[in-house]
């Protein structure tokens, strides 16, 4: 069978299980399983496909049908042009998430800080951020050990030598000033999706870590709890950017204001949506 029929078997398939992306998803399986890039494919996609690459390539479009993601499939994601390794134990990186990128780089001078990344699963923020300021010193961590491990590798895969993770609840393992440095920039995409949201059932969401998608208090509790505490950690005038819910960012707004938090204002994603809301300490 050629590599052209699988495809367009396969794409038919995936759409019938409910896919958003169902001929990308094939061509990224067939890719995977092949060893072949998708351009190698486009060229020569009228050549047979051998019987061992097809019969793997069937398993993994079976499991796609199934629900599973595609990035713990084929065990990477491409963020901000970085090709990230990716597991079941952190969530998968977005393109929405670069709407957070975008909006710290904006505010980080080109000599030099410190970033703090809270909450670092694959380290996805923390490396675009230290890809685009190499001058910085760029801090990442999470309460899993096994995301710690992740990043750490990313880094490495990556030679992105300004970064470091660590293992901590939050700002638990962290010193705060004047005995530790204070953080120019912190930035967090914690769990803001409340405990029943129908969201939870559908899609990717239903393999990644709940931990890392469900909080508290409708959703709000974590992104509460960061607007306080970073306080302690920031340094005058410093930024603390955090991800949210697409219906939150009022909320958001009203805490950062009420923290004492200056010049508060939220930032669209690429669908539209309030997506990320920032403010700075005087």
């Amino acid at each position: 069978m050629t590599f052209d029929a699988l495809l367009n078997s396969a794409a038919q398939r995936l759409q019938r299980a409910g896919s958003p992306s169902p001929r990308i998803d094939a061509e990224v399986l067939m890719a995977f399983a092949t060893g072949r890039s998708r351009t190698w494919l486009y060229t020569w996609g009228d050549g047979e496909c051998p019987t061992w690459e097809h019969a793997r390539f069937d398993a993994l479009v079976a499991a796609r049908a199934l629900g599973q993601p595609v990035a713990y499939l084929t065990g990477e994601r491409e963020f901000w042009g970085l090709p990230l390794a990716t597991s079941p134990s952190t969530l998968i990186p977005r393109p929405d998430t670069e709407t957070l990128v975008d909006a710290v780089l904006a505010r980080a001078k080109m000599s030099g800080g410190r970033l703090l990344d809270l909450g670092t699963g694959t380290g996805a923020i923390a490396l675009a951020f230290a890809s685009e300021r190499p001058a910085w010193q760029v801090v990442g961590v999470d309460v899993r050990p096994e995301a710690v491990a992740l990043a750490t590798h990313n880094a490495q895969s990556l030679r992105i030598t300004n970064t470091t993770f660590l293992v901590s609840d939050w700002f638990a393992a962290l010193t705060a000033p004047p005995e530790g440095a204070a953080f120019d920039i912190i930035v967090s995409n914690p769990p803001y999706i409340a405990a029943d949201d129908p969201h939870l059932a559908e899609g990717d969401v239903r393999f990644e870590p709940r931990s890392a998608l469900v909080a508290g208090a409708d959703g709000m509790a974590d992104l509460l709890h960061l607007i306080t505490a970073a306080q302690r950690f920031l340094s005058s005038g410093g930024w603390l950017a955090l991800e949210h819910g697409y219906q939150q960012a009022p909320l958001v707004r009203q805490a950062l204001i009420h923290a004492g938090y200056q010049n508060v204002e939220s930032v669209q994603d690429i669908g539209g949506h309030e997506r990320v809301t920032l403010g700075h300490l005087d």
